[in-house]
């Protein structure tokens, strides 16, 4: 089926006979400026998230994983507890919807934090970004086998697609023999699949909350579920935390990536709405590589690029109906 025809622009002289408003063309203007101003924060997320591959990668290469990963955990709750104060409004949930998030908190943060986390000390920042950059397509499936979405043959031929990309980045390097896996690659598959089940089981609860709320207690009830494992590590040798590099990570990672791009992230979707949203995310994965390839001195090999564009591809069919040709039929802007 034919992409829709884009609704021509109001007061930018596309009709010359037609006579808007001034009251209309006004909310019309705004109504630009709020959505490129959307689409400059949301730029700016994507910049923050993929530097984040790196700026992890090269923090826990002096401290432990899980407790740098609790501690940003720490570090962005905190911040995002008292962007909620300032701004107003209740901060509690309900104590069924609190009970909830404190169980998908455990599996979209505890639990992806630490298979991550500890899968980026034997693989590299660009193949955890490209493995992860295959969540879309699994949260759909995800979502479809639970019940909370309508499964279609798009969504199960687009997952199958996006592992299949996902199996070429991860066998790249050892001529794409189906063993050749590493323990890393398959701890983020795994971190991939808890993001997939923490999207699709939180659906219900996150369409009837505040986004900023839901997201900040299930980073405080993450937290909460790391601290027994991150505990050991912090207290062994709690100075190396502060030392210069991983400090630097730490704020980073908690106040922008965790903190700031939430609220950035908040504000943009519903100028933007969430399939545009998405299509930025595209840009994820290979802005990690190029800047794994500069900061770490990572290659980028052959096979990451076939893997990335493989992984897009299943993505894009999991989200269109009509079959393949609709998935690859450019799309007009609305």
């Amino acid at each position: 089926m034919p992409a829709p025809e884009a609704a021509p622009e109001v007061g930018l002289g596309s009709e010359p006979d037609l006579v808007v408003p001034p009251a209309f063309a006004a909310d019309a203007g705004l109504a630009i400026v709020d959505r490129r101003v959307a689409e400059v924060g949301v730029l700016l997320v994507m910049v923050i998230w993929s530097a984040n591959y790196v700026v992890v990668k090269a923090a826990i290469g002096e401290v432990s994983p899980t407790g740098f990963n609790f501690l940003r955990l720490v570090v962005g709750a905190a911040a995002l507890l008292a962007f909620l104060r300032v701004r107003g409004g209740p901060m509690l949930l309900a104590r069924r919807d609190m009970a909830w998030i404190a169980v998908l908190g455990a599996i979209g943060f505890s639990l992806y934090q630490i298979l991550w986390g500890t899968a980026l000390t034997t693989t590299t920042a660009g193949d955890s970004a490209l493995i992860i950059g295959a969540s879309p397509a699994i949260i759909g499936l995800v979502a479809a086998a639970i019940g909370v979405d309508r499964f279609t043959w798009n969504k199960g031929a687009g997952a199958l697609v996006a592992l299949l990309g996902v199996g070429l980045v991860v066998t790249a390097d050892a001529g794409f023999h189906a063993d050749a896996m590493g323990i890393g690659d398959m701890l983020t598959l795994g971190a991939a699949t808890c993001w997939a089940l923490y999207v699709a089981l939180g659906t219900p609860l996150f369409s009837r909350v505040r986004p900023a709320t839901s997201a900040a207690w299930g980073i405080v009830f993450g937290a909460i579920w790391m601290a027994p494992f991150a505990a050991p590590d912090i207290l062994r040798d709690p100075a190396v935390y502060l030392a210069p590099v991983p400090l630097a990570a730490l704020l980073f990672s908690g106040l922008l990536a965790v903190a700031l791009s939430q609220v950035l992230v908040m504000r943009a979707v519903p100028s933007l709405g969430p399939i545009r949203f998405a299509n930025f995310q595209f840009m994820l994965p290979p802005m990690a590589v190029v800047l794994g390839a500069i900061v770490l001195g990572e290659p980028i090999r052959p096979g990451e690029i076939v893997g990335g564009a493989v992984i897009v591809l299943g993505i894009l069919l999991s989200r269109r109906e009509g079959g393949l040709l609709a998935a690859l039929r450019p799309r007009r802007a609305s």
